[in-house]
C-alpha cells in the first residue's frame, strides 16, 4: 500500500506539476538503518501483540509441525504395524498428497462462497465490500477435517486394519492442511494491509520453528506414547485451535477496530 500511493504521488505530480503531492512514505525522514531494524522487528510485534495473528500463526504452525513429524513417524508406522519396505513407505505420502490436490481442486469453490459472502454483506449493509473475515471460511472447515484426519490415522493403524484406512485418513488431514493454510494467508494479507509482509513473515517464522522443532521429539514421542495415543495427542492440538477460525470469522472486525495493525475497514 505504501508504494502504490508513491507511485499515485509520483503521478499527480507529474501530471499537474505541483511538488505538494507527496505520500506519507515520502514524508518519513528515515535512515536506512532504522527502515531495515522497523522491518526486522515488526514482524515479532505482529506475532506476539495481535491476538488473532499470534492464534492463526500458532495453529498453522503446529500444523506443519505435524507434517514435518509424520516425515519419521509414517516411517515407524507402516514399517512396524504393516511391514512396509522401504519404496512402500515412500508410496504411503500419497495419501498426503491427494488429500493436498484435493484441497487445491476446492478453490473454485471458496471463490463462490467468497463472492457469497460479499453479496450477502452488501445486501445487510448497503455497501458492496468485502471483509477480511471473509477468508477464513476455508480454514474454518478445513480445521475440523485435520482433527477428523488425525484421529481417524491414530485409531485406525492396527495389523487387521487395512493400509488404506490410515491412508484415507491421511488424505483427510491433507485436505484440511491446504484449507486451513489457504483461509489463514488470505487473511493475513487482507487483515493487516499496511502491513502483509510482515503478517506472512510472522507466519513463516512460526511455521518454520514448529516444522524445525516437531521431528526432533517425533519418533521418540511415537515410541513412548505408543503409535494411537502419539496421534491423538497431535489430534487433541489441533482440537485447541480448531474454533479459532470461526471465532475470528465471528468477531474478527471488533478485535481489527482495536489492533495497532490491523485494518479497521473492509
Amino acid at each position: 500500500m505504501p508504494v502504490v500511493l508513491r507511485k499515485r504521488a509520483r503521478k499527480l505530480r507529474k501530471e499537474t506539476g505541483e511538488e505538494r503531492w507527496k505520500a506519507p512514505i515520502e514524508i518519513l525522514d528515515r535512515s536506512v538503518t532504522m527502515t531495515v531494524l522497523r522491518s526486522l522487528y515488526r514482524p515479532f510485534l505482529l506475532l506476539f501483540l495481535d491476538p488473532m495473528c499470534f492464534n492463526l500463526c500458532l495453529f498453522s504452525s503446529i500444523l506443519l509441525g505435524i507434517l514435518y513429524l509424520f516425515f519419521g513417524a509414517f516411517h515407524l508406522v507402516f514399517t512396524e504395524v504393516y511391514g512396509f519396505d522401504l519404496h512402500r513407505v515412500g508410496l504411503s505420502f500419497v495419501g498426503l498428497l491427494t488429500g493436498m490436490i484435493m484441497g487445491i481442486g476446492s478453490d473454485p469453490f471458496w471463490q463462490r462462497n467468497y463472492r457469497r459472502l460479499i453479496r450477502k454483506n452488501e445486501h445487510k449493509t448497503g455497501e458492496l465490500k468485502s471483509e477480511p473475515e471473509f477468508r477464513l471460511a476455508p480454514a474454518i472447515v478445513g480445521s475440523w477435517f485435520c482433527v477428523a484426519g488425525l484421529f481417524w490415522f491414530g485409531w485406525s493403524i492396527y495389523p487387521h486394519v487395512h493400509w488404506i484406512v490410515p491412508e484415507l485418513a491421511i488424505a483427510v488431514f491433507g485436505f484440511g492442511l491446504i484449507l486451513v493454510f489457504s483461509g489463514v494467508f488470505t487473511f493475513l494479507v487482507e487483515a493487516f494491509p499496511l502491513y502483509a509482509a510482515s503478517a506472512l513473515a510472522a507466519n513463516s517464522f512460526a511455521r518454520s520453528s514448529f516444522a524445525g522443532a516437531f521431528p526432533l521429539f517425533g519418533v521418540q514421542m511415537y515410541r513412548k506414547l505408543g503409535f494411537h495415543w502419539a496421534t491423538t495427542l497431535l489430534a487433541f492440538l489441533c482440537l485447541v485451535m480448531a474454533p479459532f477460525p470461526y471465532v475470528f470469522f465471528i468477531y474478527g472486525k471488533r478485535l481489527r477496530a482495536r489492533s495497532r495493525f490491523g485494518a479497521r475497514k473492509g
